[in-house]
């Protein structure tokens, strides 16, 4: 299968070029190394964490869903879409900390259903949407310049961005478990 294929929707698809294919094909290609380093992993493996770090695959998945829900809501909703940092509770932060682990009711295949179907989503947000360069005011947040605006390109470019970082950290994670490498 067609790495480009492996989140496609094909009515979408079909219509798709120029710029709006090149971004989809990024997203894909990102996408599918991180799917790969999960490959042939029971639940109890995706939950391990072999690093220094408080990362696991499973969480990495629910993770990078959650900013791909989040920013696709940005393009259509605005700022609200990604909520007010500064009204952040202790209950959220856990949420928040909870999204980088693959908690004992969630399963591996459940979470990668999540993350197809929010692809799935993007894929024909992005196939559809009218102007690539329609922006939105970012959210207030000490990470982001105040009065900035992001367009739907720089959106995706974001996810494409924040999908392929990733990966990157899953792919050590997971060589580090097994010796499995996804990307070489």
């Amino acid at each position: 299968m067609a790495v480009n294929k492996l989140f496609s929707n094909d009515a979408a698809e079909a219509a798709v070029t120029g710029e709006r294919a090149d971004l989809l094909a990024m997203l894909a290609q990102q996408r599918h190394f991180l799917r790969l380093t999960t490959k042939d992993l029971s639940d109890e493996q995706a939950r391990r964490r072999p690093t220094a770090s408080e990362l696991c695959l499973g969480g990495l998945i629910k993770h990078v869903t959650s900013v791909e829900r989040h920013w696709t809501g940005f393009i259509l909703e605005g700022p609200s879409a990604m909520g007010d940092v500064t009204d952040m509770t202790e209950e959220d932060l856990a949420k928040r900390a909870d999204e980088f682990r693959l908690l004992p009711d969630e399963t591996l295949a459940g979470v990668l259903a999540d993350y197809a179907e929010v692809a799935r989503r993007t894929d024909e947000l992005v196939a559809t949407v009218p102007d690539l360069n329609a922006s939105q005011p970012l959210p207030e947040a000490p990470w982001f310049e105040p009065g900035a605006r992001w367009s739907v390109r720089r959106v995706v470019m974001h996810i494409c961005t924040e999908t392929a970082q990733h990966a990157g950290h899953a792919d050590i994670i997971r060589e580090t478990m097994d010796g499995a490498k996804s990307m070489g």
